[in-house]
């Protein structure tokens, strides 16, 4: 099941996994997780073997080695090795945070404004009421309560499809 893949792209690929290993051995960084170093292996003997380290066409380009999210992990596992680390997931600050410092006095003035205000008490239950109004009744405006039955008329041969 091997796919149409660039053998320059090929060899590329492999040797950026294995020198990502040999980094990984030197210690310069921390060392790789065991499903990192399998993660090399595996993806390693894909190549050799089929030419390409995933099968999907929608996972990655034509003609490539590796898919798009075996390319971000194989970066982000030589950054790992050389030391360098990756920035991970961070908080980040709110917007609009950046100069300002810390004021003790501005901080417990916003949250005294910010202090939730009692809530109006709801208007007291009635019971709803029917109120006429005056002027509409001979306008037109107003819909009848009861409305005369719809007069049907019955079409001779209207069921029926023609030539039957």
């Amino acid at each position: 099941m091997a796919r149409e893949v660039d053998e320059r792209k090929k060899r590329a690929a492999l040797r950026k996994l294995r020198r990502a290993a040999e980094l990984a051995a030197q210690g310069l960084g921390p060392p790789l997780s065991d499903w990192e170093a399998a993660f090399l292996e595996e993806v390693e003997g894909r190549i050799e073997k089929f030419g390409s380290a995933f099968a999907d066409p929608m996972k990655g380009a034509d003609g490539e080695a590796l898919s798009g999210l075996q390319q971000a992990k194989l970066r982000e596992i030589d950054k790992k090795a050389r030391g360098k680390g990756g920035k991970g997931l961070k908080a980040r600050k709110p917007m609009g945070a950046k100069h300002r410092g810390h004021r003790p006095d501005r901080d417990a003035d916003i949250a005294a404004a910010r202090a939730p205000e009692p809530a109006p008490e709801p208007p007291a239950r009635t019971r709803p009421a029917l109120v006429p109004v005056n002027g509409l009744a001979g306008t037109g405006n107003v819909t009848p309560l009861r409305r005369a039955k719809p007069r049907l008329t019955v079409i001779e041969g209207g069921g029926q499809k023609p030539g039957n």
